[in-house]
């Protein structure tokens, strides 16, 4: 009976650290689906519509996108510990809003993010840290808020393809 015991104890913890594992591959497995979707957006653009604004206070398609990058850095180095190579808000302000320039930005953000992903171990995903000082959250609630956010920002550059007279690319859930 005691082995049985033991036998159920071990054969579940391999399975609960197994699942945990899949947790972390599932989830930069869905920012690597996001980053061709992103991409998708970047390439339906043409060249001269990234300095498109719907209205003149809201961003260009390219501060929109690069906006969001900026909060992935963000956001994923705080969660993972992996120091961000750009600054806060850098990426939005830079000087070159050019197609080539921001689709390389932006490509660049995913790869960060993909691979501070991967060098996260299961357990991390369950500890809380104090995000930007304000909010408890666990690791991976921050990563979820990021993937969220992307998400939203990328959402609404839609409505700039659209007024470019460009169709956006077909939904990419799976």
């Amino acid at each position: 009976m005691k082995i049985t015991k033991i036998l159920f104890i071990i054969l579940t913890s391999i399975s609960f650290s197994g699942n945990a594992q899949n947790s972390v591959d599932a989830i930069s497995k869905e920012w690597e689906r996001a980053k061709s979707y992103t991409k998708e957006y970047l390439d339906a653009m043409p060249a001269s519509g990234y300095g498109l604004k719907p209205t003149p206070e809201m961003r260009s398609f390219a501060e929109q996108i690069l906006h969001s990058t900026d909060t992935d850095y963000a956001f994923v180095s705080a969660a993972t510990g992996v120091k961000s190579p750009v600054g806060m808000g850098e990426l939005e302000k830079t000087a070159d809003k050019s197609k080539a320039n921001v689709t390389k930005l932006v490509m660049e953000g995913y790869d960060f993010v993909i691979n501070a992903i991967k060098t996260m171990t299961p357990a991390q995903l369950n500890e809380h840290i104090k995000l930007f000082g304000r909010f408890d959250l666990t690791k991976e609630m921050i990563l979820q808020k990021s993937f969220e956010h992307q998400t939203h920002q990328r959402g609404q550059t839609t409505v700039y393809l659209r007024l470019a007279g460009v169709k956006p690319p077909q939904e990419k859930l799976f």
